[in-house]
């Protein structure tokens, strides 16, 4: 039998998905190909929440078939960061690719994009089978009553089109539910990270960890409670130091540290708040790479991701990786599948201070349960990997092209 041929259209490389793309190419009964619409990440960047140069640090394109699609729309300035929108990128060309690659299937990671729109239209006409992946949850956005209707009425024309749902949590698979999508076109196809990368890494630090304690002043038996990511108001760190301002004096808590990593225009304000706490509290680290977080996911005893809206927060999987306790939102996307209260974590309530403290607390006052929820963490995402990703992926495709593929 023929190989099946899998095209997969998406806005632009994106790190977290490289390994995943690799994964399929490698399958021996898919012929796989990528197409993006832009590769601005492949090259170095200014991003404006930091304020500094990202240059990726980690493979994006390497180890499957891609391509870069014509773009119809001008690209911005070179080392500018690309805006994202309903027309940008726009790309000319696919419905030729498609013609030319004889896909069996396309698989589409978003659908608020006009060419994703336009691809899905071109498949159609040609008896192509389309699935789309995409972060969408119930908490995701603000949604007035007009704005719910209107997309129930989007989602209807849609459906047309779509013949599989993927979904990268249970939120997301919700979302789908409430868009009248039938449950037996939804296939879970978990939103993950590189599991076995993150935890080698990690594990490497550990043999380092002392020695970073010491060049940050932290003493042996202080508990390290971590934030990574960007320093702005959605993400919350203030929320997360006043919280940690309540309990870090209780010597029940055995003088914990709070360690920020990650830039953004949040910082000098959360410096000058950090330094009403005494000289040896906070510190705070900066904007790291990818491969510069592991060192500091081993350092943390708890990790905490505050943020008002998270569609996912991916860095919940990496630090889970490393195998620490989690609090999270109850806003983050990833909570109800990652962050299990009494087992590995705490879910707490948005911008409720009072909440985190008490989280804060109850996670930090006890070593010994502590170190018990960083291995239930390294447990439940040790089956939340790239391997539930294929599987779910193949089971779709086996939905959609019976008797091409085996789930």
């Amino acid at each position: 039998m023929d190989k099946l041929r899998l095209a997969y259209l998406v806005t632009h490389p994106i790190p977290y998905q490289a390994p995943l793309l690799r994964m399929v190419a490698a399958q021996p009964d898919i012929d796989f190909s990528v197409f993006f619409g832009t590769d601005f990440t492949t090259r170095p960047f200014v991003a404006g929440e930091f304020g500094q140069q990202i240059v990726w640090d980690v493979p994006l394109v390497e180890g499957y078939r891609h391509h870069t699609l014509p773009r119809l729309d001008p690209q911005p300035p070179a080392g500018i960061l690309e805006p994202l929108t309903l027309w940008r990128p726009l790309s000319r060309g696919f419905a030729r690719a498609l013609d030319e690659g004889r896909f069996d299937a396309l698989w589409i990671h978003g659908y608020a994009h006009f060419s994703h729109w336009a691809a899905i239209a071109s498949a159609k006409r040609r008896g192509v089978k389309v699935l789309i992946r995409d972060e969408a949850t119930p908490i995701s956005a603000v949604r007035s009553p007009v704005k719910r209707l209107a997309k129930r009425a989007f989602f209807e024309a849609l459906k047309t089109g779509v013949d599989a749902y993927l979904a990268i949590g249970s939120l997301n698979r919700q979302y789908w539910l409430e868009q009248g999508v039938p449950a037996a076109r939804i296939f879970d196809v978990p939103y993950a990270v590189d599991n076995e990368r993150f935890a080698a890494q990690a594990a490497a630090a550990s043999s380092g960890r002392d020695a970073l304690k010491r060049a940050l002043g932290i003493a042996p038996g202080r508990p390290v409670v971590l934030f990574c990511a960007k320093l702005i108001e959605r993400k919350r760190p203030r929320l997360l130091l006043d919280a940690f301002a309540r309990i870090h004096a209780d010597p029940a808590m055995r003088n914990p540290v709070l360690a920020f990593v990650g830039d953004g225009p949040q910082r000098g304000e959360l410096e000058e708040a950090a330094a009403r706490l005494g000289p040896d509290a906070v510190r705070f680290l900066g904007f790291k790479k990818q491969n510069e977080l592991p060192p500091c996911y081993d350092l943390c005893d708890v990790f905490v991701l505050p943020s008002g809206q998270e569609a996912w927060g991916l860095v919940v999987n990496e630090v889970m990786c490393a195998g620490k306790a989690v609090i999270c939102s109850d806003s983050i996307g990833a909570a109800p599948d990652l962050a299990r209260p009494g087992e590995n974590g705490a879910i707490f309530r948005t911008d409720d201070v009072d909440d985190l403290s008490r989280a804060l607390a109850a996670v930090l006052g006890d070593p010994a349960r502590l170190a018990a929820m960083g291995r239930r963490s390294f447990d439940i995402i040790s089956n939340w990997s790239y391997r539930e990703d294929v599987a779910g992926l193949r089971k779709a495709l086996a939905s959609v092209c019976p008797g091409r593929i085996t789930p």
